[in-house]
């Protein structure tokens, strides 16, 4: 080979060698870009997702497990839709839940594309997350034989809100936003009877908190041991209602003055006490109970900052709807 073609030859191999970098500095820059602006969007998805409590954070963020046979959608059956507690993402319509008996609700069949399965870190177990935005559900199991699919989700209660197909219009629409409070007036069942017929309330469930023992049973809150109050967890839908006025009905539909008891119930656990979220809502309540005092109310109602709602027996749950009875002491008495 004479010079001037070995010349040409290291001209063209030097070329390739500075368009091979410039190619791979491209799709670094691209990548880049990419990555920040995926980063935007979760970001941005992030600050639209619901407020999360205590212990719904420890499900679905940590990735833990509710107490079989205590979740409010275990033996649960309405038609409608079930939905992501995080980012109300679709994920289970009801005609696919079945009872498998096990302790946590059971769906034979997702909404497709809304579940997304990974290996779980136990290495044994197949874990699923909402697509949407990687809340844990729970796990899925293939071969039991429980329905056609031969595949059952088992799904924490705690991970979901359901819809119930009457609010549904003909074209789902979620709401932006699902929102919590936490109040214990006396026995809870009376509670969550008048707050589940209160407008802009999607669900109420009874429960217990405000205390120092983890996974308290209903005896042993009546034996005085836990520090727990019985109490109830409302989710409402913020654009048909708002805190103060839920707050304004919780001191309307029992005695606010009563210490320690409410009627013929006595005991701490029958305590009146308001659990706040948040710096908003506990303003909220401390202007309610000076409007009160300023009435001339002896206000016994306490406040405190909102930590684990551990929900109640299964037995409680809508006690008045299975008995057919109705508040004793919880009746409905206008003070604003």
């Amino acid at each position: 080979m004479n010079l001037k073609n070995q010349l040409t030859h290291s001209k063209i191999f030097s070329l390739l060698i500075v368009m091979g970098l410039a190619a791979t500095t491209v799709a670094t820059l691209t990548l880049k870009g990419q990555s920040q602006s995926q980063m935007t969007t979760n970001d941005q998805n992030q600050s639209k997702w619901n407020q999360l409590t205590p212990e719904e954070k420890r499900v679905i963020v940590e990735k833990g497990t509710e107490r079989a046979f205590t979740g409010e959608y275990d033996d649960h059956y309405e038609d409608g839709t079930y939905t992501c507690k995080r980012c109300n993402a679709e994920l289970y319509q009801s005609v696919n839940k079945f009872d498998a008996h096990c302790g946590w609700p059971a769906f034979d069949k997702e909404i497709p594309g809304a579940v997304r399965r990974k290996p779980d870190i136990d290495g044994s177990r197949t874990e699923i997350l909402c697509a949407t935005c990687g809340a844990h559900l729970g796990h899925v199991f293939m071969g039991e034989g429980f329905t056609q699919t031969d595949t059952r989700h088992c799904v924490n209660s705690i991970s979901m809100n359901f819809i119930p197909a009457r609010m549904q219009k003909s074209e789902t629409v979620m709401p932006t936003a699902i929102n919590k409070a936490i109040f214990a007036g006396g026995c809870f069942w009376g509670m969550e009877y008048q707050f589940k017929q209160a407008p802009g309330v999607i669900n109420a469930v009874v429960g217990y908190t405000g205390g120092h023992t983890k996974n308290p049973t209903y005896r042993e809150v009546c034996d005085h041991t836990t520090g727990h109050a019985e109490a109830i967890e409302v989710t409402y839908d913020p654009q048909m209602t708002n805190y103060e006025n839920l707050a304004k009905f919780f001191f309307e539909i029992h005695d606010p003055t009563q210490l320690n008891r409410q009627g013929p119930d006595i005991g701490d656990q029958y305590r009146s006490e308001i659990f706040y979220y948040d710096d908003q809502q506990k303003a909220t309540a401390e202007k309610l109970i000076s409007i009160l005092t300023q009435k001339g109310y002896k206000v016994a109602t306490s406040l405190k900052p909102a930590t684990i709602f551990y929900p109640a027996e299964d037995y409680h749950q809508d006690y008045y709807t299975k008995t057919g009875g109705s508040p004793y002491c919880h009746i409905y008495t206008k003070r604003f």
